[in-house]
């Protein structure tokens, strides 16, 4: 286990430095190098015969720049795979004049070889956009969890596992920016360096603990889970940083126009919209506007408020001015209601005093997941997901017995092997 873990003596000592403290070897250069960028269709058709040509499971990882650009695509893919080596493989040069690259051609080297992904969630969706869909696939993030593991962070993983420390110092990095500096590269190339290393010490805990086939469940869900683009969120304005705060239908509709205008901005000059405005100075504004005083503002006011005071915000002064001026103009029938129509109330702390029922349903299920998770050893979250388990308490099926509650569940994705351990127990306490 981590080091945060380490056995203590059952008694007490005088002495606080009695237990020796790990001596992590740090990891700081790839044992092979860095490998050029592949940035070529010759230099990509060579990668591709080196991949074809090695043995074993893949190493994959993706580095980003969400903070920085409107889109989450790809703009390095790093892949190792022992006769390979490690490649790092640039999408962006493979656009051509399509805005998404297609890197299809990878997997006809690779066939069916299982990818070792960590935190797969994170990477799987950028990866299918370039036509990189593993036919297998292992994720180390998702096993630490299975195994309740402390920490499943690649860096405390491996820490763990081998008593090496790697450094995650560019992890937030613009990796939009080209060329891509040195220094980032060995970065972008240490996070494939053990990965398969990793996976046989995950697979044998995983066997130990008999959670094997809990672990294949999990990653053939995931793989599923890729392949369908996610739907349009309703009202994605109201995720909105603060909105808790925002409660007149008059203020939420600024919250609305001003999110609006501000994602119109962000993708058409390709920035993270937080790099345009922040969330937290659009709810700022919204939850001071009333009926009364919404006709008065100006560009005085938007200044009153930090974010807005920002280079790239003031840049688009009139553009926030002409949202609140639109909200000031509508019919009230064209103002946001406070939550979504038909929708059940996300926290169901909420519930008490206004769906008792549901809530006493709540506090029924809510303990008995966690303690039968505790008795599996894994985290609640994992042995079932919040959402379907407030769903099953707000609502549950007209016949509340064990198959009846394993057919609402699987209705939400539940995986046979949590579907098992919880619908006996959940359909008793219903």
């Amino acid at each position: 286990m981590s080091d945060e873990k380490q056995n203590n003596p059952s008694s007490p000592t005088s002495e606080p430095d009695a237990t020796p403290s790990v001596v992590l070897r740090p990891l700081t250069y790839p044992a092979d190098g860095v490998p050029e960028v592949i940035n070529t269709r010759e230099a990509l058709a060579a990668a591709c015969t080196d991949l074809a040509s090695g043995s074993g499971v893949i190493g994959v990882d993706t580095e980003r720049a969400q903070s920085f650009r409107y889109t989450a695509k790809a703009y390095l893919v790093q892949m190792r795979r022992q006769g390979a080596g490690t490649l790092l493989i640039d999408p962006v040069a493979f656009e051509d004049e399509n805005p998404r690259a297609d890197l299809s051609g990878v997997l006809d080297a690779v066939g069916d070889a299982e990818w070792i992904l960590h935190a797969a969630t994170q990477d799987l969706p950028c990866l299918v956009e370039i036509g990189l869909r593993p036919k297998r696939l292992f994720d180390s993030e998702l096993a630490g969890r299975l195994l309740n593991l402390p920490r499943v962070g690649l860096q405390p993983l491996l820490e763990s596992a081998f008593g090496v420390q790697l450094l995650k110092e560019h992890s937030a990095a613009d990796w939009s920016r080209r060329p891509l500096p040195e220094d980032w590269l060995v970065y972008a190339a240490l996070d494939v360096e053990m990965l398969a290393e990793l996976r046989e010490w995950l697979m044998a805990q995983l066997a130990e603990a008999g959670k094997t086939d809990w672990a294949q469940q999990e990653f053939d869900y995931l793989l599923d889970w890729a392949d369908t683009p996610n739907a349009p969120r309703e009202e994605p304005w109201r995720r909105t940083s603060g909105i808790h705060q925002v409660n007149a239908p008059i203020a939420l509709a600024v919250v609305r126009e001003l999110w609006t205008e501000r994602d119109k901005i962000a993708a058409g000059s390709d920035k993270a919209p937080s790099k345009i405005l922040n969330d937290r100075a659009i709810s700022e504004l919204a939850g001071g506007i009333t009926q009364q005083n919404i006709g008065s503002v100006t560009r005085g006011t938007l200044r009153g408020v930090d974010g807005f005071a920002w280079r790239n915000a003031a840049r688009y002064e009139s553009t926030w001015l002409q949202a609140v001026a639109r909200v000031a103009a509508m019919p009230r029938s064209s103002w946001p209601a406070k939550t979504l129509a038909n929708d059940m109330p996300q926290q169901p702390r909420s519930w008490q005093h206004r769906y008792p029922e549901a809530y006493a349903r709540w506090m029924a299920v809510r303990p008995l997941v966690n303690d039968l998770a505790q008795g599996l050893d894994v985290p609640a979250e994992n042995l079932l997901s919040p959402e379907p388990l407030r769903r099953l308490a707000w609502e549950p099926p007209a016949t509340t017995d064990e198959a009846s509650v394993s057919a609402f569940l699987a209705g939400y994705s539940v995986r046979p092997w949590q579907r098992e351990a919880v619908s006996g127990p959940l359909a008793a306490a219903l």
